[in-house]
């Protein structure tokens, strides 16, 4: 990063930069970093329109894009920075996303193994019982297949084709 743009920031925003190093980065959990992602996007979204704002009046002002381009480099250069710094941040959320989903799923499944193996190992007193359980326990809830629904893509063009159809049936309704 440049020396001269990072001395260029105000207290808040070099200590905002500063807590997206790497080893600042490390003892943050998910919560924490998404709110460091909020505060950087933020910060990143006023510099940005600071600078479309001043580089749309400079335009008016000159005349072209092309002559206007050079007056407003500091807000550019910081959103530049921002976006980079918001970059590093996002990484390190997708890189803490996808432990938590891990550490989830492995819990999950651990927890399935451990009721099925409950389920396994239930003393059993009545031997033609247990086979009758055992059966019903294997056997599927309901017809077995689930119900096939009819969609055509999306949830409110289904509601408004039933609606519609609703509406012509009610109205032949009162003929």
């Amino acid at each position: 990063m440049d020396r001269g743009l990072l001395n260029s920031l105000s207290e808040p925003e070099q200590l905002l930069v500063a807590e997206t190093e790497r080893d600042a980065l490390k003892g943050l959990d998910e919560d924490e970093l998404l709110e460091l992602h909020q505060r950087v996007r933020r910060a990143r979204t006023k510099y940005v329109k600071n600078y479309r704002r001043s580089a749309g009046a400079a335009v008016a002002e000159v005349g072209a894009r092309g002559v206007s381009y050079p007056r407003n480099q500091r807000d550019r250069d910081k959103a530049e920075l921002f976006e980079s710094v918001l970059a590093r941040v996002s990484r390190q959320v997708a890189t803490a996303a996808s432990r938590a989903s891990s550490e989830l799923r492995s819990e999950r499944i651990e927890a399935a193994r451990s009721a099925r193996a409950r389920v396994e190992v239930a003393p059993v007193r009545n031997a033609g019982r247990a086979a009758s359980t055992r059966d019903a326990a294997a056997a599927p809830a309901g017809s077995g297949r689930p119900r096939a629904t009819k969609t055509t893509g999306g949830l409110k063009k289904d509601a408004s084709t039933r609606a519609a159809g609703a509406r012509r049936q009610a109205k032949r309704d009162t003929r």
